[in-house]
């Protein structure tokens, strides 16, 4: 496109002649001295239709200024939109990975193990164990529920998932229960290997359930993590054989029927547990969201722990400290429980279950490296069992195969 501009002094006219290139001669000459009145009029021609509206150009000052200040306004609004490394991090281990279910399952027991250092760290009021239930599940509860309501999820999911997502909550609680009467009755390692058993479980029953494959591989993880258990707990279920706790002889524990009898409750809590956690994954799955089986399950468990509370034991008043602390355990409760069923939705059961046993491993070298127990052979070879079982779970990472 060729712009010529004439100025004549005798009207003191200023003319603009707008040609198309394509139009012109070959060698740019035709035209060239076309007379004033014929260039006037095809230049009036020529700005009519540039002024017509119907005809956008497609390059104008506009545009031009339009592509060059939206990067700065992009630039204006980055540290507004920018995110801290820590919750990218949590952002990708939630779904930004094929193994993101194994390492939510990881953040869940390094979680509890956060939680164990701290119960053990800051010396507070003695609670009872169903009070302390009663709090931690309102906690999730709340917090379940302000996640469901920011989000605009339903809060029980779809109806084909409302009947796995109360059998969820039912046999979640009922594990719980039963798990709260065996700390009361056992020694509390015995008590501890009884609940390990139950990823166990839960790959047994995710075998009929859920009709997953267990792999050699998958059975080799597992055992080779629980007798890592035993080997940790080895020394402390020989020292407990007396039935003491706490260096007092517990008297409920004496007669060998009611041992036998809390050692079944154990393990039908481990029992219920594994049916809990095929429950959570067949829930999280059918409702697309993995809080709602969170939310199901407080909604369940926080009444039926309070009437718990005051029907079998003496309600206790917290100070202030105990409280705080209290609230603290509740809120890492609660994260506990979304990763922990992000887990079982993402990843297989055999192997998420198998990445739980990472919490005995850490919690026991963190007592030895804190002095709080005296290092052993035996316990050092079940901190390597675990690690190398659960090591070889992440290495192999998810399955391939669509399920």
């Amino acid at each position: 496109m060729t712009v010529t501009t004439e100025i004549s002094d005798e009207d003191h006219a200023v003319e603009l002649i707008v040609r198309d290139a394509s139009a012109s001669s070959p060698d740019g000459s035709a035209e060239d001295g076309a007379g004033g009145g014929s260039s006037s009029g095809s230049g009036s021609e020529e700005m009519t239709s540039l002024l017509n509206p119907s005809e956008k150009p497609k390059i104008n000052i506009f545009s031009v200024a339009y592509s060059r200040r939206k990067p700065r306004e992009q630039v204006a609004r980055l540290p507004d939109t920018e995110t801290s490394p820590i919750i990218q991090f949590i952002i990708w281990i939630w779904g930004g990975s094929r193994y993101s279910g194994i390492l939510c399952m990881a953040l869940s027991s390094m979680i509890y193990f956060a939680m164990e250092v701290l119960s053990d760290s800051f010396s507070a009021q003695s609670i009872p164990l169903f009070e302390t239930a009663f709090t931690r599940c309102t906690i999730v509860l709340i917090l379940s529920y302000a996640w469901l309501r920011r989000s605009g999820q339903p809060l029980f999911g779809a109806a084909s998932a409302r009947k796995l997502l109360f059998w969820r909550a039912l046999t979640g609680y009922l594990s719980l229960l039963s798990f709260i009467y065996c700390i009361q009755r056992l020694p509390l390692s015995q008590a501890i290997v009884l609940n390990f058993t139950t990823p166990v479980m839960a790959s047994i029953v995710a075998r009929i359930m859920l009709h997953e494959k267990l792999k050699i591989a998958d059975i080799g993880g597992l055992a080779c993590s629980f007798f890592g258990v035993i080997f940790i707990y080895r020394q402390i279920l020989r020292t407990q054989g007396g039935w003491t706790r706490g260096g007092e002889t517990n008297n409920t524990t004496a007669k060998g029927s009611q041992h036998i009898y809390a050692v079944l409750v154990g393990l039908f809590s481990a029992i219920t547990g594994g049916i809990s956690f095929c429950l959570i994954k067949a829930g999280a799955k059918a409702s697309d969201q993995p809080v709602v089986t969170v939310f199901s399950f407080g909604l369940l468990s926080s009444p039926a722990a309070g009437i718990c509370t005051f029907a079998f034991e003496e309600f206790v008043l917290p100070d202030f400290y105990s409280f705080t602390l209290m609230l603290i355990l509740g809120v890492l409760a609660f994260f506990v429980e979304v990763f922990l069923a992000r887990g079982f939705q993402l990843e297989k059961t055999s192997r998420a279950a198998n990445v739980q046993y990472i919490e005995v491993a850490v919690s026991q070298f963190w007592l030895m490296v804190s002095s709080r127990i005296s290092s052993s052979f035996g316990g050092i070879v079940g901190c390597l069992l675990i690690l190398i079982s659960v090591c070889c779970t992440i290495y192999f990472g998810p399955d391939k195969e669509m399920e």
